[in-house]
């Protein structure tokens, strides 16, 4: 694993780290089974083409003790150690959020939009400030191989940072998730742009500003599967004084424009 200083500079400029084989083969494994019979029950064989009649398939990510392994893996957590600081978030017993499958399809999923995750609930909607409240990290499990004709995640590179501008006039209420995008200046779409691809195991540990989304069609030849869960916070990140700022924190405050540089 690269040094700690290496990782978190890479992570305050890029909005994310890339961790390869961060989940052992035999645990993607158990949790690719458990994921399957989810499908199954659902009315689709992974196995099937035939009843692949829709683009993606989404469910809560299932318990279990391969789940536990996946997101107790020591290496992901050395890495949000790092991030965030030593018990400053809180461990999932699982890997939690979402399981989105996604199938070799020309259709529109209708969930492929530019957007930042939302952190916490306001009337049923996901919403999101710029204290980035209950989130700390989001993480991109891959439990498939994923390639680029995979409709893999697309970032773009340091998007994180064009955010907070956005959030912090709407303070600790915050805004619906889906409203930031539409609001970020045009020079965040003409950042670069980098595929979440990867081999099983691989997870994508990114900043929770991150800008992202779903691409299609699908064109390869079967289901894409990866998990995409929060790393939750004991407390939002305070944005200010001097003491204990984290690797996220530094980046929301540069991103207001603070003149602390990203580097450690």
């Amino acid at each position: 694993m690269q040094r700690d200083s290496e990782l978190i500079d890479e992570f305050c400029a890029n909005g994310f780290v890339a961790m390869r084989g961060a989940v052992a083969a035999d645990v993607v494994r158990e949790c690719v089974a458990r994921i399957e019979d989810e499908l199954c029950a659902r009315g689709v064989d992974p196995r099937d083409p035939k009843t692949w009649t829709k683009p993606v398939v989404r469910f809560p990510c299932p318990n279990g003790p391969a789940f536990v392994a996946a997101g107790a893996s020591p290496a992901l957590c050395e890495v949000y150690d790092s991030l965030l600081g030593p018990g400053r978030w809180i461990k999932h017993p699982g890997v939690g959020g979402t399981v989105p499958v996604r199938f070799p399809s020309r259709t529109n999923p209708g969930d492929a939009g530019w957007h930042i995750d939302g952190s916490y609930d306001v009337g049923g909607q996901y919403w999101v400030n710029v204290h980035s409240r209950s989130r700390g990290l989001l993480a991109l499990f891959l439990f498939t191989d994923v390639g680029e004709r995979d409709a893999p995640t697309e970032i773009l590179i340091g998007s994180h940072v064009d955010v907070p501008q956005v959030l912090a006039p709407f303070g600790e209420r915050g805004v619906f998730f889906g409203d930031v995008a539409r609001a970020l200046p045009r020079s965040t779409y003409r950042r670069p742009r980098v595929y979440a691809t990867g081999r099983a195991g691989d997870v994508y540990v990114c900043h929770p500003f991150i800008v992202h989304r779903a691409t299609w069609p699908h064109r390869g030849a079967g289901p894409r599967v990866l998990a995409q869960p929060a790393v939750a916070l004991h407390q939002p990140f305070a944005l200010s004084g001097d003491v204990d700022v984290c690797a996220v924190e530094r980046a929301i405050r540069y991103g207001l424009g603070a003149t602390r540089v990203l580097k450690s």
